[in-house]
């Protein structure tokens, strides 16, 4: 199979690098600058690409990748600090820029070639760089220049090497793309032919081979995308040997449960145990506020509901969890400050005898839906809205109980109703309601009520990574307003919020 490496040198935008080449239907993947050459060479890549990254290539302990691979004999595409790194390697040299380039800056072509073929004499191009090639190495030309950068794109079309100073993965100038479309099609000569259908294929032969002919798989079914395309998945390579568990911790969304039900039963004829649980998790959350206790709470009993309930299968063999190509790679090759734990439901005991079945693991989110239209799963669940593990408990600030559990679901479908009416939800990345836990002031039946205020958060986003609020039209937060304090009782106020991120996070908590 085709496959294009990228070695992450700590750039902001390496998954969007990543995701663009695959809009291309060509296959790649993401590995630190410091994988192991012979491990690399395993992998059999037919061209790499060097990214961005923060590091000045002159600075003691800078990030560089092992200088073998330019011996491999395939194309090496340096994007930003990567054209740094191939032009010190080389033999060029890389020095502080005296006037640093930000943002949209006007490009000039000095000479064609493959790279730039089809590309206006002038064009525009995304910078952010504060140090630059002063000098290529030998054998390379100057292809374009700016103002203030004299290098922007350098190659050597004897050994197919080529470096850009600017960014062509973002989408904001749209010949980025006709760049990385000459390099895949044009230089690296890929035929473009990974697709969905050929990953369900494959998938599905790899699911056989890995359970065999006897073994049995369970999964923890929540009926977000992830979990149920992952289901549907090995349920297509091994039938009745899945055994799904659908946990229903009393924090879900108004009508989830019965939709799970209705399509992984009824129109999937999965085998799915269903378990009532609501109960203990309320009780085990009874007084607690802080939101890291809630998440805990509800993620530590989740696993050890799980295990019950696993135990009483019988004998099971592997765990299907439905893990995602970006989970990967910040594992695998990134460190951040933690600003709270995830929102998904996971850490499961190191004792647990079944080993894991992740067949979504290299894909990305947008990927996962067209799997998911491809395995005919409806359209509710396949244009989903992310929802956090420990459900409506982190929308609810403050402790959780009955009460408030009920306002806010209750809430909650309101605004999912009116959005979906309006033909927005498409357009959102994630539109839900927030129980803030403050009580104002409303008049109810010509009496004065304290009652609880309902927060909309509504978001547009590629990642979940950074968002922008929506602009939702007046008259169809007029309706949701509207509704919602004349249809829940205990509801006196409405508000919107408009917070991006950063500084504020998606959810509340």
């Amino acid at each position: 199979m085709e496959k294009l490496v990228i070695l992450d040198f700590g750039g902001q935008y390496t998954q969007l690098i990543a995701r663009r080449i695959r809009e291309q239907n060509v296959y790649c993947e993401i590995v630190p600058y410091n994988t192991p050459y012979e491990e690399i060479l395993r992998s059999g890549p037919s061209a790499l690409i060097f990214s961005g990254g923060y590091a000045s290539v002159y600075d003691e302990g800078a990030p560089r990748c092992d200088r073998r691979l330019y011996d491999l004999g395939i194309p090496i595409l340096g994007i930003c600090y990567g054209m740094q790194v191939m032009a010190a390697d080389l033999g060029g040299t890389v020095e502080l820029s005296v006037n640093q380039e930000y943002g949209k800056t006007r490009v000039r072509r000095r000479e064609e070639g493959e790279l730039l073929r089809g590309l206006e004499r002038e064009f525009i191009a995304w910078m952010s760089h504060g140090d630059s090639v002063k000098s290529p190495p030998p054998d390379f030309t100057i292809l374009a220049e700016s103002d203030n950068t004299s290098v922007v794109v350098m190659a050597d079309g004897q050994r197919q090497f080529y470096g850009l100073q600017f960014h062509p993965e973002v989408i904001h100038p749209p010949q980025g793309g006709r760049i990385l479309r000459n390099y895949l099609f044009e230089i690296c000569r890929f035929k473009g032919d990974w697709t969905m259908e050929n990953f369900i294929e494959a998938s599905i032969a790899e699911i056989r081979n890995e359970v065999g002919e006897k073994d049995h798989v369970v999964c923890g079914l929540s009926g977000g995308i992830d979990s149920s395309v992952a289901a549907a998945l090995v349920h297509r390579a091994i039938g009745p040997r899945l055994t799904c568990i659908f946990v229903d911790h009393g924090l879900l969304r108004k009508g989830e449960k019965e939709q799970v039900l209705s399509v992984f039963r009824e129109q999937f004829q999965m085998r799915l145990v269903f378990v009532d649980a609501a109960g203990e998790f309320l009780a085990r959350l009874k007084g607690v506020a802080d939101p890291e206790k809630k998440r805990k709470i509800i993620g530590n009993h989740f696993i050890r509901v799980f295990e019950r309930e696993a135990e009483k299968i019988g004998s099971i063999d592997h765990l299907v969890q439905g893990t995602l190509y970006p989970d990967v790679i910040e594992s695998g090759t990134a460190t951040a400050a933690v600003i709270k734990s995830h929102h998904n439901v996971g850490g499961l005991p190191d004792d647990m005898s079944f080993s894991l079945i992740e067949p979504l693991k290299y894909l990305f989110k947008d990927e996962v839906r067209r799997v998911a239209e491809e395995l005919g799963l409806p359209q509710e669940i396949v244009w989903r809205h992310p929802f956090p593990g420990p459900g409506l408990a982190v929308r609810v600030i403050g402790e959780v109980t009955p009460e408030r559990l009920a306002v806010l679901r209750e809430a909650d479908a309101i605004i999912i109703e009116e959005i979906t009416k309006a033909g927005l939800y498409r357009e959102i990345w994630q539109v839900f309601a927030v129980l803030p836990g403050v009580l104002s002031v409303g008049v109810k039946g010509d009496r004065r009520i304290y009652g609880y205020t309902v927060a909309m958060r509504a978001v547009t986003s590629q990642d979940g990574m950074t968002a922008d609020w929506y602009p939702i039209p007046y008259e169809v937060l007029g309706r949701i307003s509207s509704r919602v304090v004349n249809e829940i009782p205990q509801v006196t106020r409405f508000v919107y919020d408009l917070t991006s991120k950063p500084p504020g996070t998606i959810e509340w908590e």
